[in-house]
């Protein structure tokens, strides 16, 4: 099979446990680009944060972020597609996280300067005002976001641990259905969990799918390598789908191939190995 893209997560996967990009994996990229591979990245985080890391690989063209909400231009931070939360559910999302929690409003607005939306609340959890304290720059606090409602609202989040959201979980999807994605995902920056509520359209597989049919690539042409539950699906459909060592048991079910850890060049390992059936 001759392989057109490859799909790459960041946090777990291109980055080391310490969130260092290794010189190997930044070679094995390389070598995948002079082979004619077109690298996406993947990635759960907001734009502004993973673009640094598209620049380091010296990477051009489409980039997935917010777990396939949004699909931006690297060079000009444009949005290329987008999968926004439905607008008549957002005072419902609010109102379900206040309840048990403090809401983080992630929107669209990379040239105005703001990433997130959020509000004074005395529910907030230990972990997210870590989150909150180290990243005051691009957040806005507003005094209700219910009275905020944007058309270009990205997700509703909240952060805490485990055993809370595992359960806050579960009772989203009861209240929600299929109205809503709503998914945790490890906070590998942090301590905890994040709970996501996304457009049921939205998904890191959905906008690869879309960018890669736009560009006349088919999903066997894609290779695909993560670690996480947000990469499952994308594994899943990609033409060679690759778990990382230290990924989820679930994600290595689903992968046709498992690679070293992220600590021990995995994503160098699948690469090389990639490009030896190119």
């Amino acid at each position: 099979m001759s392989y057109r893209i490859l799909a790459l997560d960041i946090d777990g996967t291109i980055l080391d446990p310490y969130g260092k990009l290794p010189a190997a994996v930044r070679d094995s990229v390389a070598a995948a680009r002079r082979r004619g591979l077109w690298v996406i990245l993947c990635t759960g985080r907001r734009f502004r944060t993973a673009l640094p890391w598209a620049r380091e690989l010296e990477l051009e063209g489409s980039i997935v972020v917010h777990n396939g909400t949004l699909v931006k231009d690297i060079q000009s931070g444009e949005t290329l597609r987008h999968a926004y939360l439905p607008i008549d559910e957002y005072a419902s999302v609010i109102s379900f996280v206040r309840q048990r929690g403090s809401p983080l409003v992630y929107v669209d607005a990379y040239h105005d300067q703001i990433d997130l939306l959020t509000e004074t609340c005395s529910q907030t959890h230990a972990f997210q005002r870590e989150y909150l304290d180290d990243n005051t720059a691009f957040f806005r606090t507003v005094d209700d976001l219910h009275s905020q409602p944007r058309p270009d609202v990205i997700m509703v989040s909240t952060m805490a641990d485990e055993e809370t959201l595992t359960a806050m979980c579960e009772e989203a999807r009861e209240e929600f259905g299929d109205r809503l994605y709503t998914h945790t995902i490890i906070n590998k920056s942090y301590r905890g969990l994040i709970l996501e509520f996304l457009s049921p359209k939205s998904g890191k597989w959905p906008a690869l799918e879309a960018v890669a049919t736009e560009a006349g690539v088919a999903p066997e042409e894609i290779i695909a390598i993560g670690d996480d539950n947000n990469d499952i699906e994308m594994i899943r459909r990609a033409g060679l789908g690759i778990a990382m060592g230290n990924a989820a048991a679930e994600v290595k079910q689903e992968a046709d191939r498992v690679v070293r850890s992220n600590a021990e060049g995995g994503v160098a390992e699948a690469i090389e190995k990639a490009l030896l059936i190119i």
